[in-house]
């Protein structure tokens, strides 16, 4: 990763940004919130001894997101001033970078934030909270990364709001944070939330607070039973490394955002997580939840203390990019769905969903069979919630290094358990103790090293790396998942299947495309493989007839396939830019797979297959 002073000459570097790390004065940050209702904050920066020309920036990255943010766009009215009050130039160099090139020994910066979307990226104000992501919220100077930085929180007695942060609470409404990165990772509520909290005896003996907080409509039993649900994953998780993190300051904090209008999220951070849920309330949706709290929990160890080299130290001037997202994203993808299993919150007949899931998505998309899962990786920099006007071919390029790397960690599993009596919790308690409890960022290559340390096997190593990380080779899923009692078989034998959605067609907006009257217009590219693809037909064409039948919407076009075989065709005519046409499409059997379980089936577990299922999904807290 390139430093961060990109825009600094060699020379300012030298003169400038070198004795500014070494000041020990606090940037001081004072946020105010005078006008809540229309979603705005004033910030106020107070910089001392800070030779030279400063430079006052917005993120473009935020800590565990990979795509690149203009977060400096709900940024206005930035103002600079000596301490006495004397007016300072403030100069607008790029859209995310202010100049003040005179100024005296103390300066302060003064500005507006805009903030209305709340998720794990953004910020957002509104007189129930604000819900602040710290690269989307605050300015930052160039050249003094190494700071120590203090935070004053104004107007909570106004709102009746109470502070949630990993940042150290100094007294009153004054917390800490000892450099930037730090800051940056460190997401903050303010609301009226509940709380409730709960102590771990680490494997050291050492106690770890846990820190439940909920701003919702919720009563605190609810939150209280919740945090009982939560504890539960927490201890499946400390057992699959046999151990916490040792948290700064001894506690990790769940900041959990719950109301229907939300965008929705779940972002981890070093010694908390900001989860925000789209549901009226947490009461009746519990497991539901779960399932993103047992994500973002096992990132505390996998990302944010296993850490890829490639995003250390975390770079917010651009987009993060990284080889090793199949790995921080994939592998904690398939645990935290299997540690609900192994928590109680769902049976392995539940699971068989997940588990077809990940496998349908390596085995049955063009993503997964024409790029490996390294290349998936890097395209993070587009993908993870990338903003862009022009549609991508996504569909037919990328498969989400969530997936992608969840079925390769569901196979590596299988394959210890199966050829070495090992698991991929030994696997990944071999990582922990060589990079991420001595905080050592690693790369591919060291993994591969991890696991032919663990199985005692290089060969096996290479050859896994080779053939499913760098290379396009896929697990038998069939063979494998038979060990635990598990069937892989097609998920509709015999029925038709024309690769198009029969319920709704999508345009890049999410909503269905219909043109009544018209025909049935297709936005978005049609996916290799398919049928229609076969047949020539994409993005930007306008269905009129099947099989001489006039089609208007998706269920007009379900209805003319409704009673036909693979292998029928059926007479396309559709138009576009370029005229009227013809086309045929021979329709398939549906290619997807299921998986269920041998009982499903009308067959008996044997012993081997009861042993093998129960080791694998059991509770491992003792």
């Amino acid at each position: 990763m390139k430093k961060l002073f990109l825009l600094f000459s060699l020379a300012v570097l030298i003169a400038g940004a070198s004795s500014a790390q070494t000041a020990s004065k606090p940037i001081y940050y004072a946020i105010s919130f005078p006008n809540a209702v229309h979603h705005e904050a004033e910030i106020t920066m107070t910089i001392a001894q800070f030779p030279g020309p400063i430079h006052l920036r917005m993120s473009r990255s935020s800590a565990g997101r990979y795509a690149t943010h203009e977060f400096g766009k709900n940024v206005y009215n930035v103002k600079a001033a000596n301490v006495d009050g004397t007016p300072l130039e403030v100069k607008q160099i790029e859209g995310d970078i202010y100049e003040v090139k005179e100024h005296g020994d103390v300066i302060k910066v003064s500005y507006t934030l805009f903030a209305n979307w709340t998720d794990g990226t953004y910020a957002s104000i509104d007189p129930s909270h604000a819900h602040l992501n710290m690269p989307a919220t605050f300015m930052w100077v160039e050249g003094a990364d190494k700071r120590p930085l203090k935070f004053e929180f104004d107007d909570l007695d106004k709102y009746g709001w109470k502070v949630a942060t990993q940042l150290k609470h100094e007294g009153s409404n004054i917390y800490s944070a000892p450099d930037m990165q730090y800051m940056m990772d460190s997401p903050t509520e303010l609301s009226a939330f509940k709380e409730t909290s709960w102590d771990v005896v680490n494997t050291d003996g050492k106690t770890e607070r846990i820190n439940l907080t909920i701003h919702s409509t919720d009563d605190q039993g609810v939150v209280d039973n919740f945090g009982k649900m939560v504890q539960k994953v927490v201890l499946e998780e400390k057992a699959v490394f046999g151990e916490l993190p040792t948290y700064d300051y001894g506690e990790y904090t769940f900041l959990d955002d719950v109301y229907p209008t939300n965008a929705g999220d779940g972002m981890e951070h070093r010694n908390s997580t900001c989860i925000v849920d789209v549901a009226e309330k947490v009461a009746g949706n519990e497991v539901d939840l779960l399932s993103t709290f047992a994500h973002e929990y096992f990132h505390s160890w996998n990302v944010k203390r296993i850490r890829p080299k490639s995003l250390e130290p975390f770079n917010f001037t651009h987009a993060n990019m990284s080889n090793e997202l199949w790995f921080a994203e994939g592998f904690t993808q398939y645990y935290g769905e299997l540690l609900l299993v192994r928590a109680g919150f769902h049976t392995p007949e539940e699971y068989t969903q997940v588990v077809g899931g990940l496998v349908n998505a390596v085995l049955k998309t063009p993503g997964a069979a024409h790029y490996p899962a390294v290349d998936a990786s890097r395209k993070s920099v587009y993908t993870d919630a990338g903003v862009s006007i022009d549609p991508p071919n996504y569909g037919n390029t990328f498969l989400s290094y969530y997936y992608y790397g969840g079925a390769i960690a569901l196979a590596l599993d299988l394959r210890l358990r199966s050829d070495f009596n090992l698991t991929l919790d030994d696997y990944m308690r071999t990582v922990w103790l060589a990079r991420g409890k001595m905080m050592k960022p690693y790369t591919v290559d060291d993994l591969q090293t991890d696991l032919a340390k663990l199985t005692k096997k290089p060969k096996f190593a290479e050859s896994f790396f080779n053939q499913y990380i760098y290379g396009l080779d896929k697990n038998n899923y069939e063979a494998l998942l038979a060990k635990a009692g598990f069937v892989l078989r097609k998920a509709a034998p015999g029925k038709v299947w024309s690769g198009l959605p029969t319920q709704a067609i999508r345009g890049r907006s999410g909503q269905a495309i219909a043109m009544p009257g018209t025909g049935y217009a297709i936005i978005a590219n049609t996916v290799q493989g398919t049928p229609f693809y076969k047949a020539g037909i994409d993005a930007g064409d306008v269905l009129l007839k099947a099989d001489g039948k006039d089609l208007t919407d998706a269920a007009s076009f379900a209805k003319v396939i409704a009673d036909k075989k693979p292998g029928d065709k059926i007479t396309i005519n559709y138009k576009n830019r370029t005229g009227a046409h013809t086309t045929t499409v021979t329709l398939e059997e549906n290619p997807y797979l299921e998986v269920v379980t041998t009982e499903k089936v009308g067959s008996q577990l044997t012993a081997d297959q009861t042993t093998f299922r129960n080791n694998w999904l059991s509770s491992k807290v003792k």
